[in-house]
């Protein structure tokens, strides 16, 4: 691994895209730029992406599938008891429940998902199971579960004993107000137990050397949220999507705005249209805003996309929005997304 961390802004990836190849064409305001970049190559969000694509790296960088990948590295943090809106570190339900949202989908457009899973760390690999051993493409709650069990998942605790302190902090006001941005680290510097409403998720999204993506989504969702609730991440089309032929794209922060406007197959859809992976992501944002234009300054909403050249980009509604990459020249790079306020 190259032991280097760096935080750069996302205008700039234009330049250094372009200078990976000599020959670049540019069709326009929001067009495409023609340019062949470092491939095999993963992109997460947030800075716990860096770790995540590390381990999806380890496939990637040996010839390996980018589904093999994606499963790999977001499994990461969902094992992280460090992380509080993934996995089995994730704040619980205000029932005091854990449970978890993931999905998954391949270059072939196949795809699964679970939706409010309880007592399973690693949802992201019963999603890929529902995708590659069921008919179907969802499955909730105790459903999930057994078909978990069945499939030698072992049923585990999930309420980490710093989760538990939280909810019972919490339960003595019964506020809930999400912080935004509580997953990059840099920007909040404080994390005061009990006040950390998180409202996130990892996405990621891969190239392989054979130039074939795929993608993966996995959440802890909206702490203390009400029991049942459901974001975008589970939701293919919303938190993510691929087409191999054009790109993917997934997204980040509060997850009902994300679903109203179908976010992610939104992105790429744009992207097919010929706008820049940015460009896509600031199109979906704006979406956003125009449908609801008096909560666009108290959430964050972002959204990350790669398109088939490996040229990637991001957008969101606050500043502080982060993504990892890495590719063959760095492992543990780090950009500053941009937003519109």
């Amino acid at each position: 691994m190259i032991n280097r961390r760096k935080f750069i802004q996302l205008g700039s990836l234009a330049t250094s895209a372009m200078a990976l190849s000599p020959i670049a064409s540019i069709q326009g305001k929001n067009r495409l730029h023609t340019v062949k970049a470092n491939q095999p190559i993963v992109i997460s969000t947030w800075d716990f992406g860096v770790a995540a694509n590390q381990a999806a790296w380890e496939i990637l960088g040996k010839g390996g599938k980018s589904l093999d990948a994606v499963e790999a590295g977001v499994k990461v943090p969902e094992a992280d008891l460090k992380n509080v809106t993934v996995g089995k570190g994730g704040y619980p339900d205000r029932d005091g429940h854990v449970t978890l949202d993931a999905c998954i989908m391949d270059s072939a457009g196949n795809c699964g998902a679970v939706l409010a899973l309880e007592h399973v760390t690693h949802a992201i690999s019963v999603a890929r199971l529902v995708m590659e051993k069921t008919p179907h493409v969802m499955l909730a709650g105790e459903g999930a579960l057994q078909f978990a069990l069945q499939n030698g998942f072992e049923k585990e605790n999930l309420l980490m004993p710093e989760s538990e302190k939280a909810w019972k902090e919490w339960l003595e006001k019964a506020e809930y107000k999400p912080i935004i941005n509580i997953e990059n680290e840099s920007f909040n510097k404080e994390r005061l137990p009990g006040n950390q409403y998180n409202h996130d998720t990892i996405g990621m999204l891969a190239i392989d050397a054979d130039g074939h993506m795929s993608g993966a989504c996995t959440t802890s969702g909206m702490a203390f949220k009400m029991r049942g609730r459901i974001g975008d991440s589970p939701i293919i089309g919303a938190g993510l999507y691929v087409d191999d032929e054009v790109g993917g794209a997934t997204a980040t922060g509060v997850g009902e705005e994300v679903v109203r406007t179908v976010g992610s197959f939104l992105v790429v859809e744009l992207m097919r249209q010929g706008y820049s992976p940015e460009a896509a992501c600031k199109e979906a944002v704006q979406r956003i805003i125009k449908k609801k234009p008096e909560a666009s300054k108290s959430l964050q909403v972002g959204f990350l996309a790669m398109n088939k050249q490996g040229e990637y980009g991001a957008y969101a509604l606050q500043g502080g929005f982060t993504f990892a990459v890495c590719d063959q020249q760095q492992q543990d790079l780090i950009i500053k997304g941009k937003s519109v306020y």
